[in-house]
């Protein structure tokens, strides 16, 4: 998720911003200040801001400043801090469209707890928003959820060549959504009335795919007891998606070449040749560059389909997506299973944040189904979600613990700073009741007072071995 924006607008300028330091120790944020209301219009016009900071002092015209603000973005939640001069009211500033009101006197004791909870609330109603967006809108890219700006752009190329008649490759990780990209091109093509024809050329034996791909004739060979029609020929008019066509065998390569520049192909046995009329969406997980350079993919076939390449990104180039992804697929998974939507603890979405995702999307939605499945309130926590992920991310947030240490902290955010702290506190307690209980994991567990699962997973998140503690005790002993 990408950090939060907030705009401040104080006559007084920054120099008047006594409130800073507790600006800053919500970080990581964005925060741009202003001291004229037009400039703080223009910026909030801008897209991306979660939260807007007024701020009246005596002279300003405060509700008049106030409806210029929300006037120009009605959906902004407003702070209002201002000096209490007996004249207005707090049900003024809130019936004249602010959040919330907090008096100039009372910053420094609460400024911090409105900024979290309106930020939260903001944030809320944004996944919300996106969210009701994905499932309303007609078809444009109903079946993706993101906004990062890696996936804007492949939006962006899908709109601008799904209705030229061009072959295209797609390639990406397992799991980025390469199907779905192709179903989008299909469906925004003159060829949507048509058949979209999906084969998976890795999941079919090399011995039945030429059969699959271009059909056959009766007697064409053993067991060949009727004529059947091939998926190229399924596709005529429409789109054929071959997924994996890395997969592909080389003598095969050939003869789908043939197909592609004459737009024709001869079922097996067949003595004529059928004319077709297919759009090739292809796929590929492997690195298909290096194979055309090692000689194991045909360069014509390459160069064929090649026209236009439209590259997804990993679901670890996304971290804006990530916790809109984790949102929407917790919210579905409550749905199929009669459960509340699901909501992530702090944690939970630094663990989520900072796992590489191997498996991409696909990986993301299976863990949330199990933390869905598993968790036994409303609010998924760390120890519903599988030990290889929280102890990856882990591992990644004791790097950067490592090198906070050796650079300066107050570079870093908020959030990364707290990880960062409750990490040293774990690893600190964890190793001082392992080392005097001598490695006993149920009677540490008791006296720490949470489960012996959430026990282990904390020491295998920290590399911390009972047995290594079972074995010092035993070496005391005899000695």
């Amino acid at each position: 998720m990408r950090q939060p924006r907030i705009v401040i607008v104080d006559s007084a300028g920054p120099q008047g911003l006594a409130y800073g330091r507790l600006v800053a120790r919500l970080q990581p944020l964005e925060v741009r200040h202003t001291s004229r209301v037009a400039e703080g219009i223009d910026i909030s016009n801008e897209d991306g801001f979660d939260l807007a900071i007024l701020v009246l002092r005596a002279g300003d015209s405060n509700l008049t400043t106030l409806d210029q603000l929300v006037e120009a973005d009605p959906d902004l939640p407003i702070v209002v801090i201002g000096s209490d001069d007996g004249e207005k009211t707090v049900s003024d500033y809130l019936r004249h469209g602010a959040a919330t009101y907090l008096p100039l006197e009372s910053v420094d004791h609460d400024l911090e707890d409105i900024l979290v909870e309106t930020l939260t609330q903001s944030r809320q109603r944004a996944t919300e928003q996106t969210l009701r967006r994905a499932i309303e809108r007609p078809y444009s890219f109903e079946d993706f959820l993101g906004e990062s700006p890696p996936m804007k752009a492949v939006y962006s190329l899908i709109e601008r060549v799904a209705a030229r008649s061009v072959d295209i490759l797609i390639t990406g990780e397992t799991g980025t959504g390469k199907e779905l990209v192709a179903r989008a091109v299909h469906r925004r093509s003159r060829r949507i009335a048509a058949p979209f024809v999906p084969i998976d050329c890795g999941a079919i034996p090399d011995t039945l795919l030429e059969s699959e791909l271009f059909g056959h004739e009766r007697g064409a060979f053993t067991g060949a007891d009727a004529r059947r029609i091939g998926l190229i020929e399924v596709a005529d008019g429409g789109t054929l998606f071959l997924d994996e066509i890395a997969e592909l065998p080389f003598a095969l390569q050939a003869k789908l070449l043939r197909v592609l520049q004459e737009r024709r192909l001869r079922r097996v046995g067949a003595r004529k040749e059928t004319p077709v009329d297919v759009r090739i969406v292809a796929a590929t997980s492997r690195d298909i560059d290096v194979m055309v350079e090692n000689g194991t993919f045909r360069r014509d076939l390459f160069y064929r389909i090649n026209v236009v390449r439209i590259s997804l990104p990993p679901l670890r180039q996304r971290g804006d997506d990530i916790g809109l992804l984790a949102e929407f697929f917790a919210s579905r998974a409550g749905r199929e299973m009669g459960l509340s939507a699901g909501r992530f603890s702090a944690d939970t979405y630094q663990v989520l944040r900072h796992y590489n995702w191997p498996g991409n999307v696909r990986e993301l939605q299976n863990v949330i189904r199990r933390a869905m499945a598993l968790t036994a309130d409303d609010v998924i926590g760390v120890d519903d979600l599988p030990d290889n992920v929280v102890t990856a991310a882990g591992k990644y947030l004791a790097d950067t613990s490592d090198q906070l240490k050796q650079g300066s902290p107050s570079r870093a955010g908020f959030l990364t700073l707290k990880a960062t702290h409750v990490a040293e506190f774990e690893q600190h307690y964890l190793h001082e009741i392992m080392k005097r209980l001598h490695g006993d994991v149920s009677a540490a567990a008791k006296e720490a007072r949470v489960p012996r699962g959430t026990l282990y997973r904390l020491l295998k998140l920290h590399n911390i071995e009972p047995s290594r503690f079972r074995h010092d005790s035993n070496n005391t002993e005899s000695n």
